[in-house]
């Protein structure tokens, strides 16, 4: 029985040094996103798990870190301004979103790019609330699309902060957002209270049903 044990060890380490060779890396160095992205594409294949690399941004402030941990732990976290990046897993309908979060200050925002390599699904997130800087959602938005590495990903738009009472809905962003404009670019805006929790899975249901096209 232990034999029997072992040998399957063996086996398990030998795909997964094959399938996803960063499975395995050195204590002292850090594997890249793209690096990681590989390593959990591998895990969840071998498991039949389908899996889904997410990148979420948005401007500062926009609650992105809200919206990752209340899909992960289900509840509210206390945050602080993301200097770099948070990711996790989340599990949802026999699927494995990998969640990249990343920092929104404007001085942060040119190292989105190094993110972008393996993205399936690209969640863009906005303060609803926030009419002062919706021109500069919109435009940092048209730059990552832009980018030739994100045109097969799918853009999923989370307008949060739904429960404020100035907050724009879904239909009034569309319009300042120019989503009607994209052209070969599959997209859908859900309007979400990070708070709460409304429209988070509303969100993660239309991503899952994107990933089956493919």
């Amino acid at each position: 029985m232990k034999s029997i044990s072992l040998l399957n060890a063996v086996v398990l380490q030998a795909f997964f040094r094959e399938k996803s060779p960063f499975f395995f890396y050195s204590q002292s160095r850090s594997p890249s996103p793209a690096a990681m992205g590989n390593m959990f594409a591998g895990l969840f294949s071998f498991f039949g798990k389908k899996e889904m690399r997410i990148l979420m941004v948005g401007l500062d402030a926009a609650g992105k870190t809200t919206i990752l941990y209340k899909l992960k732990l289900g509840e509210i976290v206390t945050t602080i301004p993301t200097i770099g990046f948070n990711v996790e897993t989340v599990e949802y309908r026999n699927i494995s979103f990998t969640v990249w979060d990343v920092g929104g200050q404007d001085k942060i925002r040119p190292l989105w790019r190094h993110y972008f390599q393996n993205t399936q699904g690209l969640i863009f997130v906005v303060d609803s609330n926030d009419r002062e800087r919706v021109q500069e959602a919109r435009e940092e938005l048209s730059r990552m699309l832009g980018e030739d590495e994100l045109r097969d990903a799918v853009l999923l738009v989370f307008a949060n902060k739904q429960d404020l009472p100035n907050a724009m809905n879904a239909a009034e962003l569309t319009d300042k957002l120019g989503l009607h404009s994209l052209r070969g670019k599959h997209w859908y805006i859900q309007a979400t209270c990070a708070t709460t929790g409304d429209g988070l899975y509303e969100g993660l249901d239309w991503l899952s049903s994107q990933l089956k096209k493919q």
